[in-house]
């Protein structure tokens, strides 16, 4: 049961590190902060190192970058363009010293130098150099496969064409980094949310007439592929890009001892605010050449470097205004709206202020000027009030006693496990009577793990709650095609496209049922438990006349909390109306008992590429019922890897290599001695 638990956490993060890498790299649009990001992938690799059991494809451990896009030809980097692991601490970097003394069996006076280069914010390219000509660029991509970005490169002024020094190697890959300065992206901070962005975007016009007309910057620091490269240094190295053409970072530094670099680390950081481009950390490598060699590298990492980040960015601001958001359980949190700053290369413009407590506990009020960090939260958070800037007319801010929304009563409840009140005020209303409760009920209701309707996002649900079109979860399953038809930004194949994907989704399972009404405290594991528990909707919906709450406390993992959950949940009228209403509309699946001695017994399976007429989920399931089980990365634990259209090239290579037997869909099918 742990290691169900931790396999599940595991999951989620690595579907977060996808998602944030691919906003990152792919879409040019980060959500979250470097120091978020670093933290997220601190807590994946701590995971992976505690349990072995743990392996994803998409982990940070294995990948790097994202894949490349679809807009550009790909190509493969003659040597990998590999990620770096990070330190944030002094022992940090007495341990990564450490591991290298012992991999390189020295003792602890072996005097080890360090090329100490600041890590500006850009975007990573290398730049293929045959007998002095430029000759290809691509974007670092997934570190293995990049873009042919040849054509926008070549419209970068710091990019030499043509090197005719006679030192020059033959064959050489040079990487660096392009970016904007500060002071040019002044003009284009209309289009783009940070200077990092309009350097990516600008990289993918397709158009390299666009791209010109981009103040776009070169920085160069290192190599790849190489042949007949003299240097053995890389502060050599360094000098030698000097005399070639390149713009090398004018506070690289050759030091030794940790010490030492912890000083230049706090010098740089005080010359960062003055600095014109964005730097988020200082990377050290070890300046012999030979002795990175002999290192190597780890994963897919060198063991001869690491870059020391920054702390998280602050910023000051100015609250607006304070918004209190109520979410689909009742929870009122309250939002800052603040002056737009940039922290960190994001422009901000809201900041949590958590829960009331919090604002009486740091005093927060309308018109105050703060200091504002992102670190750690998906929203930026306020750190402090400056009261020197506070106004003589300023007055407390009152958290409301009423629900801003239907006006029923806020209240704080008394948690029986912590045995203190809540910090958290709720609504008091129940059901479906408060419209913003009943507005997150029903986002909430068509959610990727819930009814999973394609078309029908949060956006689209509050238009269609503002037109009275949907008041309640079976409202979806009656629109009015023909009044949406007409509406702005519709017409009759978007209308069509709905209406398919609504009608796809009546079938659903009890589980993800149970899930989707939104019943407090009861997540997906807990709706699993649920419906394994009462394994048909018939039996779910009569514990409301059995009364026999009690008894659910014979479920592993189900407790009091959930149980007077339910028991609320069953306690409100209109929840009753809604379920009768859903039950003449979907054909809830009841809960097939899983076969320990089923046809896929032992048996493992991992699924790439989209399959005919059948669901990853509904195979999922048919692996389940007949004893078989699903796993999420080909590993020597994996049988069968079932292979659909477009399957995914790297699962194949892998299976292949560790001579995993690849099925198609029908002999899948034929294993269960079915058809497609």
């Amino acid at each position: 049961m742990k290691n169900k638990r931790i396999l599940e956490k595991y999951k989620k993060k690595i579907e977060l590190i996808k998602k944030f890498n691919k906003q990152y790299y792919d879409d040019n649009k980060p959500t979250i902060s470097d120091s978020e990001y670093d933290e997220l992938k601190k807590e994946i690799l701590s995971l992976e190192a505690k349990n072995k059991f743990l392996d994803a494809d998409d982990s940070p451990s294995k990948a790097v970058g994202y894949k490349p896009s679809k807009n550009f030809k790909k190509d493969f980097h003659r040597v990998p363009m590999l990620s770096l692991a990070n330190a944030f601490t002094e022992d940090d970097l007495l341990n990564f010293e450490k591991k290298i003394l012992n991999f390189l069996s020295k003792d602890k006076n072996y005097k080890i130098i360090y090329s100490a280069e600041p890590k500006i914010d850009g975007i990573s390219a290398s730049l293929t150099y045959k007998n002095g000509n430029f000759e290809r660029g691509l974007s670092r991509g997934d570190g293995r496969e990049g873009e042919d970005i040849t054509v926008n490169l070549k419209t970068i002024k710091d990019i030499p064409k043509k090197i005719s020094d006679k030192d020059f190697p033959k064959d050489i890959d040079i990487r660096g980094e392009v970016f904007i300065q500060n002071s040019d992206f002044e003009n284009l901070k209309e289009k783009f949310a940070n200077p990092r962005n309009a350097a990516s975007g600008s990289l993918r016009q397709k158009n390299p007439e666009d791209t010109k007309k981009i103040p776009l910057n070169f920085i160069a620091y290192t190599f790849g592929f190489n042949r007949d490269l003299k240097q053995k240094k890389q502060s050599d190295y360094i000098k030698k890009l000097d005399d070639w053409g390149f713009k090398t970072n004018p506070l690289n530094k050759t030091i030794s001892g940790i010490k030492n670099l912890i000083q230049n680390y706090n010098e740089v950081e005080q010359q960062r605010a003055n600095l014109d481009f964005d730097i988020d950390g200082i990377v050290y490598k070890i300046n012999d050449f030979d002795l990175q060699k002999r290192l190597g590298n780890v994963a897919n990492a060198p063991r001869w470097a690491i870059a020391h980040k920054f702390p998280s960015n602050k910023g000051i601001s100015k609250i607006l205004d304070i918004d209190i958001q109520i979410g689909r359980t009742g929870a009122l949190t309250p939002v800052a709206k603040i002056k737009p700053i940039n922290i960190g290369g994001v422009l901000v413009s809201n900041a949590t202020l958590h829960n009331e407590d919090e604002i009486n506990r740091k005093d927060i009020r309308i018109g105050d000027s703060v200091t504002v960090e992102r670190a750690g939260d998906v929203i930026p958070h306020i750190l402090s009030v400056d009261l020197k800037k506070r106004s003589n007319s300023s007055s407390k801010f009152i958290f409301p006693n009423k629900c801003p929304s239907c006006g029923s009563k806020t209240v704080k409840e008394f948690n029986n496990i912590t045995k203190k009140i809540d910090a958290v005020r709720r609504c008091s209303s129940e059901g479906y009577y408060c419209d913003k409760i009943t507005i997150e009920k029903l986002k909430h209701f068509v959610s990727k793990e819930a009814f999973n309707i394609d078309g029908l996002g949060k956006k689209i649900i509050e238009g269609f709650w503002k037109l009275k079109l949907i008041k309640f979860p079976q409202d979806i399953f009656k629109l009015d095609y023909k009044k949406i038809e007409k509406l702005e930004g519709w017409g009759s194949l978007s209308v069509e496209n709905l209406k398919y994907s609504i009608n796809q989704k009546k079938n659903i399972s009890l589980d993800r049922f149970i899930f989707a009404l939104g019943i407090r405290h009861i997540g997906l594991e807990n709706a699993k438990l649920l419906s394994k528990y009462f394994k048909s909707f018939l039996n779910f919906k009569n514990l409301s006349k059995t009364k026999n709450y009690k008894e659910l406390l014979n479920i592993d993992g189900i407790g009091e909390t959930q149980i007077n959950s339910i028991k609320s949940f069953f306690s409100i009228e209109i929840n009753f109306k809604v379920l009768d209403e859903l039950e003449k509309i979907l054909v809830i699946k009841n809960v097939i008992a899983t076969q320990k001695n089923g046809l896929l017994k032992n048996k493992s399976f991992l699924v790439t590429g989209k399959l005919n007429g059948i669901s990853r989920a509904e195979v999922k399931s048919l692996i389940e019922e007949n004893s078989g089980i699903t796993v999420s990365t080909v590993s020597n634990k994996l049988k069968y890897l079932i292979i659909g259209e477009k399957p995914t090239k790297r699962k194949v290579e892998s299976a292949r290599e560790l001579k995993i037997k690849i099925i198609n869909q029908d002999e899948f099918l034929k294993m269960l001695n079915k058809t497609s």
